[in-house]
C-alpha cells in the first residue's frame, strides 16, 4: 500500500482582511461587488463561503431603491441552497436597507419546479419586490413569458457554471440569451468555480463580453481568514477495493466528509449501502441511531469515543434524510459537536455549510474541475479551533491485469492534473512586467528579461479574468496531461502544445497576442510552482532542480521548464516502480501524434542536437527527448514523401 503524498502544501497569513466588515456590513470581495453595482450585467466569480448571497443582496437593493429597478429574482440550482437567501437584518450592521423574502415568494419549498410557474407570473404582476426559486422553476417561466417581462427587473443567477453557451445541452442558457436581448434586464451571475468537466464554455465569447468581471481568487480569500493557516491537496492511491483501504486515509480525529464513489464508476462496488457499512465497520461499532436526527452513533474501535455519523448515501427513508438534513443545516452548522463525519454520494458539496469541516475526503477520479473545487470548498471555509483544511482524493493504482488499465492511468493522470490547477489557483498572484535597466521594484511584481507583456485589451481581459479558466482547458487536454508527466521536453510542451490550445480557445487572436498569453500562461505557471527561499537580502526561486535569483529572471529560461513536472515527481514517490513502469508504459502505447507544426517547430532543437552529439536521435532510445525528436524526424520524412507522392500525382494527370 503505498502512503498518501500532498502535491499541494499553502500556508496562508491569516490577515483577516476577507472576513472583517466595514460600516457597511459588507466584507472585501462584498465591498469590491458593491463598487461595480452600477453594470448592467454583473459577473462575479469567488470562492465558497466568500459572501456571494449577501454580495447579491447589497447590489440588488440598490438596484431596487437608487436605480430604478422593480424587481428582484435570484435563481438557486437546487432548493437547498436558496436558504442562503433567507430574509436579512442588513440594516443591524449599518447597511441602509434589509433583504426579506415573503414566504410566498420562496420557491424553494418541496413540489415540482413547473408547479410553481404561476406563484412566479403572480410575483412578475404583484408588488411585492423579491423572490427566490430553483435554475428549473425559472427555466419554466422563461418558456411560458415573453422576454419583455423581465423588463425592470434584476436576475440573479446562483452557480452560474450551471449555464452552458451549448444551447442544444442546456435550455437555460438559451433562454438567458434570449432575456438578455429581449429586455432591459439587469443581471448578477455569481458562481464559485467557472470551470466545467465538460470544456463547455458557460457563456459565448460574445455574451460574456457583455458582463463587468469581479473576481476575487482563491488567495486573496483564504489569505485573509483568522484561523485557517494551511491548506493541503493530495492522493492515496489503493489497489483492489476502495473500502479495505479506507481506515488508512480516514481520520477520525478530524471533521471529515467522506464522498463515496458513483455507483457508475468503476472504483464503485455497484452497492453504495454495503459501501457505507464498510466504513461504518472501519470506524467502530454502531451504539444506536437517533430517531429524530438519523444521526448514527459509533463507538470507535481504537478509542471508545462516541463519533456522530450522518449517512446521506441511503435515500431509501426520504423522511429520514430529510431529518437529517434538517439536523446539518441547523443545529450542526452551528454546534462544533453536532456531527463528526458526513458520508454522502451526490450531496453535500455545491453550497453545503458545514464549516467545522476540516477534511474532504473522495473515493474516485472526478471528471469536472467544477465538482474538485466545490468539494474543497466544503473545508476551506474560516473555523475557530480549524488551522489546517485537507483534500485527499482516494485513487485506484492501474493494474496490468485489468482490461481498462488505458482509463484507469488516464484517471490518475487527470486527478493528478485537477490538483495542479487547484495549486494555481490557491497560490499568490503576481504581476509581470519586462525587465529594463533602472527599474524600481514594486510589491507584488516581477520583471522578467525578455518578457511580452499584453499589448492589446483583450488579452489584459484575458489575464485578468480568465486565466485560471485557459489552465484548466490547457490542463484537462489529453495531450497536455501526458506531456505534464514528462513524455514531451518542456520547449514543445510549452512553445508548441500550449500555444496551439491557446489558438482553439481564442481564434480570435493574432499570433502577437498568442505568443504573448503564452508566455503569460507558462510564466504564471512556472513561478506559481516554484519554491521561493529567501536568502540574505535577495530571494531564489527553485526551477529545474537549480536555485535562480528572483531578480534575474529570464523567458528562455522559464520555457526550458515543464511547469507542472513537480507535482508528478511527487505522485512517482507515492506508488511502486511497477506502477510506475503501467503509468509509462500506457502513456508510450498511446503514442502522441504530431503536428506539422509541431514537428516543425522542433527542427532548431534537433538540428542542435545533432551538432551536440555527432549523430541523428534514435527512436529506440530511452532517453524521452532523443526519442521524441527521432519520431519528429520520421513524421517529416513521411510528409515529405508524401507531398512529393501527390505532386508527382499531379503532374502526370496534367501530362494526361
Amino acid at each position: 500500500m503505498s502512503k498518501s503524498q500532498n502535491i499541494v502544501d499553502v500556508t496562508y497569513s491569516q490577515t483577516g482582511a476577507s472576513v472583517h466588515t466595514d460600516a457597511l456590513g459588507m466584507r472585501e470581495m462584498q465591498q469590491r461587488v458593491f463598487e461595480k453595482r452600477d453594470a448592467q450585467h454583473l459577473l462575479v466569480k469567488a470562492p465558497p463561503a466568500s459572501g456571494k448571497s449577501r454580495a447579491l443582496m447589497f447590489v440588488a437593493l440598490d438596484k431596487l431603491y437608487n436605480q430604478g429597478r422593480k424587481k428582484v429574482i435570484v435563481a438557486v440550482p437546487e432548493r437547498s441552497i436558496g436558504a442562503s437567501f433567507a430574509s436579512t437584518a442588513l440594516s443591524k450592521h449599518g447597511f441602509f436597507a434589509d433583504w426579506e423574502i415573503k414566504d410566498e415568494h420562496n420557491l424553494c419549498t418541496p413540489g415540482s419546479s413547473s408547479g410553481k410557474v404561476d406563484a412566479f407570473v403572480e410575483f412578475l404582476n404583484g408588488p411585492d419586490a423579491t423572490l427566490v426559486c430553483t435554475h428549473a422553476t425559472l427555466r419554466y417561466a422563461f418558456e411560458k413569458l415573453a422576454p419583455e417581462a423581465f423588463d425592470g427587473t434584476v436576475l440573479a443567477i446562483d452557480e452560474f457554471h450551471h449555464v452552458s453557451a451549448d444551447t442544444e445541452a442546456n435550455r437555460l442558457g438559451a433562454l438567458l440569451r434570449e432575456v438578455m436581448n429581449g429586455s432591459d434586464v439587469h443581471i448578477v451571475a455569481m458562481t464559485g468555480s467557472y470551470f466545467r468537466g465538460d470544456s463547455v464554455p458557460v457563456l459565448s465569447a460574445d455574451d460574456e463580453a457583455k458582463f463587468t468581471p469581479v473576481t476575487f481568487n482563491y488567495y486573496d480569500q483564504l489569505n485573509g481568514y483568522e484561523h485557517l493557516k494551511s491548506l493541503g491537496i493530495g492522493h492515496h492511491f489503493y489497489q483492489g477495493r476502495y473500502t479495505d483501504a479506507i481506515d488508512e486515509v480516514l481520520d477520525l480525529d478530524k471533521k471529515t466528509i467522506l464522498h463515496i464513489p458513483s455507483v457508475n464508476s468503476g472504483e464503485s462496488t455497484k452497492d453504495k449501502i454495503e459501501e457505507v457499512g464498510f466504513i461504518i465497520d472501519a470506524i467502530g461499532d454502531v451504539v444506536d441511531t437517533e430517531p429524530e436526527t438519523g444521526i448514527i452513533r459509533i463507538r470507535r474501535t481504537d478509542t471508545g469515543e462516541i463519533l456522530r455519523v450522518a449517512d446521506l448515501v441511503d435515500d431509501s427513508d426520504q423522511r429520514r434524510r430529510a431529518d437529517t438534513l434538517h439536523y446539518l443545516s441547523t443545529v450542526a452548522s452551528k454546534d462544533r459537536d453536532g456531527v463528526d463525519i458526513i458520508v454522502a454520494l451526490g450531496m453535500a458539496k455545491e453550497g453545503f455549510d458545514w464549516p467545522f469541516a476540516e477534511h474532504a475526503l473522495t473515493v474516485g477520479y472526478r471528471a469536472s474541475l467544477t465538482e474538485v473545487i466545490q468539494i474543497i470548498g466544503r473545508v476551506t471555509r474560516d473555523s475557530p479551533g480549524k488551522t489546517h483544511a485537507q483534500f485527499t482524493n482516494l485513487i485506484a493504482e492501474p493494474d496490468a491485469s485489468q482490461t481498462e488499465v488505458k482509463v484507469s492511468v488516464n484517471n490518475m493522470l487527470k486527478a493528478i492534473t485537477a490538483s495542479l490547477l487547484m495549486e494555481q489557483v490557491l497560490a499568490q498572484n503576481f504581476t509581470f512586467k519586462t525587465k529594463r535597466d533602472g527599474d524600481a521594484p514594486e510589491p507584488g511584481t516581477l520583471r522578467i528579461k525578455g518578457f511580452k507583456e499584453p499589448s492589446t485589451d483583450r488579452v489584459k481581459q484575458i489575464v485578468e479574468t480568465d486565466l485560471n479558466d485557459l489552465k484548466a482547458t490547457i490542463l484537462q487536454d489529453d495531450t497536455f496531461a501526458r506531456a505534464a508527466a514528462g513524455s514531451i521536453d518542456p520547449e514543445t510542451t510549452n512553445k508548441v502544445l500550449i500555444p496551439k490550445i491557446i489558438r482553439e480557445r481564442y481564434p480570435d487572436l493574432n499570433e502577437t497576442e498568442v505568443e504573448e498569453l503564452r508566455q503569460q500562461v507558462v510564466v504564471d505557471s512556472v513561478i506559481k510552482n516554484g519554491e521561493v527561499r529567501p536568502v540574505g537580502d535577495r530571494r531564489l526561486i527553485k526551477m529545474a532542480e537549480r536555485f535562480v535569483n528572483i531578480d534575474e529572471l529570464d523567458i528562455n529560461l522559464i520555457d526550458s521548464v515543464n511547469p507542472f513536472q513537480r507535482a508528478f515527481e511527487v505522485m512517482s514517490k507515492s506508488v511502486t516502480t511497477n506502477v510506475l513502469r503501467i503509468i509509462s508504459d500506457s502513456i508510450a502505447a498511446t503514442r502522441i501524434e504530431f503536428t506539422e507544426e509541431e514537428a516543425l517547430g522542433l527542427v532548431p532543437r534537433i538540428k542542435n542536437w545533432i551538432k551536440v552529439n555527432g549523430r541523428k536521435p534514435d527512436s529506440r532510445s530511452a532517453e524521452p527527448t532523443e526519442k521524441r525528436y527521432a519520431e519528429a524526424l520520421l513524421w517529416l520524412q513521411r510528409a515529405k514523401q508524401k507531398l512529393e507522392a501527390e505532386k508527382r500525382a499531379t503532374e502526370m494527370a496534367g501530362e494526361a
